[in-house]
């Protein structure tokens, strides 16, 4: 099954090719159903991986049969683990169900658009696969270059300044993932995950070791929007296609912090680096992360800063997750990326059926313009109360193998704390689902001073097939539970968290010893639903009803509460060198804790 790796990556490239080449030649709905088609493709190709790695291990291909010698990686390889080839099938889900989505959308593009998503899914499929250090970042590079060319697809003023602020933030996290690398490289001499690992396991991590991870672990957090790296999101998804949105929330950003759990696992786990510092920074990083997004989300008015807002607030759960630097903390990560990246897409798609069908994504503009679509309103509050903690679905999942995982490491007084974040981004969605599509909600409340994007989108596509991936993507995040799944996580994470039996088998062609999956929540806990979801529908109840408050209580509660969301606001200014500014603080943060440590 091994040769199937390199054909994740492949595939989609001669395809763009292909479809760049013929550009002026085909019909105008033949690159959707190839570009579509082409995804699906790799999702098979993926979950076979997956199943074969599942089964014998993890399958390695050596590139022009350049395989080790007396323990030494001379070439450059594809390390097939359950988790790797489970990220890459689901990367290519979400792409399949972006190109339905945008059936029509960019005809006029002549397969432009289809050829950089499929370049996007090869860079993001070779990312999750690769166990080289230095092909990991050309895949990151790869990834970041073309999202730069989407975002400022429209070539508008707004489009170009979103695309700005994206293209310096993550062209700094490209040139510090660089020097991350040509540092390690100096130490080692080696760019092979596990002969990095084998070269720096068993001694203490000096000043460049430390150095290199913070530079490392500090570009995946640019991209993976954890405060204080994450002022470009809102600026970059206001402006995007939603088509665009859905992979940039649904996976760019999710898979990032999977890349940061890759290098430290496969990488830095045995480098010396104390996971009495390492733990509680990235814990409190994601719990940080989770509380501000969170109540940035709130104060949102247009709809895809919102989303992109409630992105970061689940990045930060899902960080937590992997912070806990455990197998079982892990595997609840998994489950929650699968899960928050089904229901964002959804989400994200329902803007683009707003932008389509009422030409504006102003919740406030947009007071009892949804009631024609009913569907779409059904399917945007059931999101915000997915996101909000419902006890169902993967996510749900997902959080409490995180909850018991923190709570085994003594950080169960995070449970409730995280409920409510998600409580805070399910209110801001079901306020706008009551907004928009019941008209309620007649005086805004502090989303009112938040700035909000004039925007249009292709207006003759039919709202069933949008409808359609929308559906599907609900339907699997919440029917899903019902397989196995969770063990299927369990045991993926547990693989990817056996460090020194990956680099035997890696370097040394040893036979793979299943290690033991973290144990499953045998009980579930309802606390955190009723948290979040308390939290969310209070809020929103509150938010929609302001008018029937009596006017002085108002008053008091807007003064109470406006100096902090009056001075989130000021923070995400747009102004880039200001998000430059807070990138180095957080770099600082990261690389003084493990210094001092």
């Amino acid at each position: 099954m091994d040769f199937l790796a390199p054909l994740t990556v492949a595939l989609p490239l001669v395809v763009a090719a292909i479809l760049i080449g013929g550009a002026h030649l085909w019909p105008s709905q033949w690159p959707d159903a190839v570009a579509a088609l082409t995804a699906a493709t790799v999702a098979i190709m993926a979950v076979f991986l997956a199943g074969a790695a599942a089964k014998a291990g993890p399958l390695v291909y050596w590139f022009g049969g350049w395989t080790p010698r007396h323990g030494i990686a001379i070439g450059i390889a594809f390390v097939v683990d359950p988790a790797g080839a489970g990220c890459a099938a689901f990367v290519a889900v979400i792409f399949c169900a972006s190109f339905v989505f945008s059936w029509g959308y960019f005809d006029q593009v002549h397969a432009r658009y289809h050829a950089l998503m499929l370049i996007f899914l090869a860079a993001m499929a070779g990312f999750a696969l690769t166990g080289d250090l230095f092909n990991f970042f050309v895949f990151f590079e790869l990834m970041s270059t073309v999202a730069f060319a989407l975002t400022g697809y429209r070539l508008e003023a707004s489009a170009l300044e979103g695309a700005l602020n994206f293209t310096v933030t993550n062209a700094i996290g490209s040139f510090l993932m660089l020097a991350g690398i040509g540092l390690l490289y100096g130490r080692t001499g080696a760019l092979n995950f596990a002969q990095l690992s084998r070269a720096l396991s068993g001694h203490s991590a000096d000043g460049l070791v430390i150095l290199a991870f913070a530079l490392l672990i500090g570009a995946l957090f640019i991209k993976g929007a954890i405060v204080p790296f994450h002022f470009w999101i809102a600026d970059a998804h206001s402006v995007a296609p939603s088509p665009v949105c859905v992979i940039f929330s649904g996976i760019i950003v999710p898979i990032a912090i999977f890349g940061a759990a890759r290098l430290y696992w496969s990488v830095f786990a045995g480098s010396g680096i104390a996971q009495a510092q390492l733990r509680p920074l990235l814990v409190w990083l994601g719990t940080a992360t989770a509380v501000t997004g969170g109540l940035v989300a709130l104060m949102q008015r247009d709809v895809k800063r919102l989303l992109a807002f409630s992105t970061v607030s689940h990045m930060g759960v899902l960080l937590v997750g992997v912070g806990l630097l455990s197998a079982g903390g892990l595997a609840g990560g998994m489950l929650y990326l699968l899960g928050h990246g089904l229901v964002k897409g959804a989400l994200f798609m329902v803007g683009g059926i707003l932008l389509a069908s009422c030409a504006g994504i102003d919740e406030i503009e947009l007071r009892g313009a949804g009631k024609a679509f009913p569907l779409t309103g059904i399917a945007y509050a059931l999101g915000g109360l997915l996101l909000a903690g419902l006890p169902v679905g993967l996510e749900h999942q997902g959080r409490e193998l995180i909850d018991a995982a923190a709570e085994a490491h003594g950080y169960a007084f995070l449970a409730p704390i995280l409920s409510a974040t998600g409580g805070l981004t399910g209110a801001g969605i079901l306020r706008g689902a009551g907004r928009i599509f019941l008209a309620l909600g007649p005086e805004p409340g502090e989303e009112q001073q938040s700035p909000s994007e004039e925007e249009r989108e292709q207006q003759d596509r039919p709202v069933w097939l949008m409808l359609l991936p929308i559906g599907a993507m609900l339907a699997c995040e919440l029917m899903l539970q019902a397989f196995p799944t969770e063990a299927a996580v369990r045991v993926a994470a547990a693989s990817f968290t056996a460090t020194g039996s990956v680099v035997a088998t890696v370097l040394d062609g040893a036979t793979w010893s299943p290690p033991p999956a973290p144990p499953g929540v045998t009980e579930t806990q309802m606390m955190g639903p009723i948290i979040g979801l308390s939290v969310a529908l209070g809020i929103a109840a509150l938010e929609l009803g302001r008018h029937h408050f009596p006017r002085n209580l108002v008053r008091v509660a807007d003064l109470a509460l406006g100096w902090l969301f009056s001075a989130l606001d000021r923070l995400h200014n747009g102004i880039v060198g200001d998000y430059v500014a807070w990138l180095m603080l957080g770099l600082l943060v990261i690389g003084g804790v493990l210094a001092i440590g």
